[in-house]
């Protein structure tokens, strides 16, 4: 008899499946902290010349949202940031799995990224903006550099920890080089690759941000600069708070399709 009930209960169409629950716990954490920072701003445990409520960041993000401007700062931000993982991701994905597959290409390019992997990016900006100018074309750079480097890395990673059998086979059956990379390396890699598109998309965020606050007069980088320029704090943290949104809303998102593309790993 408690078997039956426990079955029944376990069954309850109220109970949350695992994936809602942790969907749920991920939406209900940035709300936890939010209010958290409204009630600490409220009873003055904080100053709030440099840290305002989140309410009044809320209603000057309100009012840039009914101008336009902040739509067109951000619009303007994912514009380049879309056109820089293409540029960055896209060679990126194709020599990471060649270089998994070859090991004279890992011998040519492993020690070339070892040595300009470190090199912190931001320090790039300078070369750049002379190469480039302060056009659109070195906030694209940036952004292609900083996604270049994960994506090759994990893709490579990825295709060395393919189980050898399935290589095998695929040589044992004269398999084409095209068709290696197509139907065995970038699928049985492609978990890892998800991995290091999420890291340089987090990276390609921190760059446009800094390219567009010293060669930009729009997108959201730009915003947070003159913000501070003038002291508009809450405006300042309207633009840390779009780009935080960006990050979070791309991370859904990418978790979505990975249970799509890569429904193995769940």
């Amino acid at each position: 008899m408690s078997f039956l009930i426990r079955d029944r209960v376990d069954r309850l169409p109220w109970q949350l499946s695992p994936s809602t629950r942790q969907r749920l716990i991920s939406f209900t954490s940035p709300v936890a902290l939010l209010l958290l920072w409204e009630l600490c701003a409220h009873w003055r445990l904080i100053d709030t010349r440099f840290f305002p409520a989140p309410s009044a960041i809320l209603a000057v993000l309100v009012t840039m949202l009914v101008s336009g401007d902040l739509l067109q700062h951000t619009l303007t931000s994912l514009q380049r940031l879309m056109w820089g993982i293409l540029v960055g991701g896209v060679p990126a994905i194709v020599l990471g799995v060649a270089m998994g597959l070859s090991a004279t290409l890992r011998a040519v390019f492993e020690p070339l990224i070892a040595a300009t992997y470190p090199i912190p990016k931001s320090a790039i900006l300078p070369l750049a903006l002379l190469i480039f100018g302060i056009g659109e074309g070195s906030k694209i750079f940036m952004v292609a550099v900083g996604v270049f480097f994960p994506l090759t890395i994990n893709a490579t990673s990825g295709v060395l920890q393919i189980s050898r059998i399935y290589l095998d086979v695929g040589r044992n059956f004269k398999a084409s080089r095209w068709n290696m990379f197509w139907t065995i390396a970038l699928p049985g890699a492609l978990p890892i690759i998800l991995t290091g598109v999420r890291l340089g998309i987090g990276m390609g965020l921190v760059l446009i941000a800094i390219a567009e606050m010293i060669g930009a007069k729009s997108g959201l980088g730009y915003l947070i600069w003159s913000s501070w320029e003038t002291f508009s704090v809450e405006q300042m943290y309207v633009g840390l708070f779009v780009i935080a949104l960006i990050g979070f809303v791309t991370t859904l998102i990418l978790n979505e399709f990975e249970k799509l593309l890569v429904p193995w790993q769940r």
